[in-house]
């Protein structure tokens, strides 16, 4: 059974959890975070980005941004103020866009099951971003940006959340981008009937956030190698919010590739044929599993896997849009051969549309783009379970966690 526990979580004010609260690290560069907290000293980019605020030539993994990224901790921690909460609970967080509401729970989850696959994962990682996050959490001895986790729904916690909502959120804070995080403190009754519920959790799963996990465990070995103990809590624990997988969306995970590997267009496009039925079309979006939409020379066409791509008979890895993409067009024809490492190739969130795509490649940026169909939350699971691996970025989870509403200290 996972354990999950209840902590102490450092957070904002309620009036100044706005000006504070900010997107994941990882899903804007280094412009872009810069742009995002100009003009706001408190926005949490300035500690999970510490980059923005040094000069562009000065690298983005040098030791002066980890000891900037402390700094800039200690001063938020200060001039926000974030505050240490007085006792140990869950905190239900919900996350509404549109008409999508989805409410987990805030949480310090066991770094032991995470190595003991209770934790259950879906991706590998990369070993420069582990890097940068195990550096990160080690120099701030906290977590700051939380794990997205899911588990099969539990009436039970359904229904002690669900209570807890009820009443007014601890912060409530609407984005720039119009997606609406609201975070309520669990009272004491509520935690126990949460600790003895999630007791009875057999499994998680890491949706959003395998580098922040694999970080979490490689800062839990570190602290024990310098002699540090955590059998109450510290380092042998990691910030997480669990949502019922019932509640969760995925979206798509489009690639764009900066160049031909040689060939021209008409090659690529004769070399594909061989192995797929491809169609001029006007949509860029996929309506089906299966099939993928492809930016080439100016044209956007429809690519459908058939009986020459793959084994029907092949696991449910190889049977992924992504998997199929991988093994018979970035790899055999682009020269892609392994997508953690290679530097010719980008991943785009489907929340930004498949319009961007187009325009890296009419701009030069990317020689060809592919927009995909994305995976179920179920594939997920089923391939968890079988403790087998997706190919990287697979899955693009949305709406996006808040960095800065809720930090784990150790």
């Amino acid at each position: 059974m996972a354990s999950i526990y209840p902590f102490r979580a450092r957070m904002p004010r309620p009036d100044v959890a706005s000006r504070v609260a900010a997107v994941p690290y990882d899903v804007v560069t280094r412009e872009e975070a810069a742009n995002l907290a100009a003009d706001n000293p408190l926005s949490f980019l300035h500690v999970s980005r510490p980059e923005i605020d040094l000069p562009p030539e000065i690298d983005a993994a040098s030791d002066e941004v980890y000891q900037l990224a402390r700094k800039n901790f200690a001063a938020i921690c200060e001039a926000a103020p974030l505050i240490d909460d007085h006792a140990e609970t869950y905190y239900p967080y919900r996350i509404t866009v549109g008409d999508h509401a989805q409410t987990g729970i805030a949480a310090a989850v066991s770094v032991d099951d995470y190595d003991n696959d209770i934790v259950k994962k879906h991706e590998k990682t990369r070993p420069d971003k582990e890097d940068d996050r195990t550096r990160h959490a080690h120099t701030l001895r906290a977590h700051t940006g939380p794990v997205f986790l899911t588990y099969a729904a539990v009436a039970a916690i359904d229904s002690a959340v669900s209570a807890v909502t009820q009443t007014a959120p601890l912060m409530d804070v609407v984005a720039a981008d119009g997606v609406r995080h609201e975070v309520w403190k669990s009272p004491p009754e509520t935690v126990d009937v949460l600790r003895n519920a999630l007791d009875n959790v057999p499994a998680v799963y890491v949706a959003d956030g395998h580098h922040r996990a694999k970080s979490a465990s490689r800062v839990c070995a570190m602290c024990r190698a310098e002699g540090e103990t955590d059998t109450d809590a510290g380092c042998g624990r990691f910030l997480a919010v669990l949502f019922p997988s019932d509640q969760v969306r995925v979206l798509a995970y489009n690639r764009q590739v900066r160049d031909l590997n040689g060939h021209s267009a008409a090659e690529v496009l004769n070399l594909m044929r061989e192995r797929f039925d491809i169609t001029p079309t006007a949509a860029n979006i996929p309506l089906a599993r299966g099939s993928f939409c492809m930016y080439l020379d100016g044209q956007w066409y429809s690519v459908s896997a058939c009986d020459r791509t793959t084994d029907l008979t092949a696991s449910p890895i190889a049977r992924l849009d992504v998997s199929v993409l991988q093994d018979n067009i970035l790899s055999p024809i682009l020269g892609i051969d392994d997508v953690r490492t290679s530097r010719r190739i980008e991943f785009v969130g489907g929340i930004r549309g498949a319009g961007v795509l187009q325009d890296a490649v009419d701009a030069g940026r990317a020689a060809v783009a592919f927009s995909m169909y994305p995976v179920s939350v179920q594939e997920l699971i089923d391939i968890a379970d079988a403790g087998e691996i997706m190919p990287p970025k697979s899955t693009w989870f949305e709406p996006k966690l808040r960095d800065g509403l809720l930090s784990y200290c150790f």
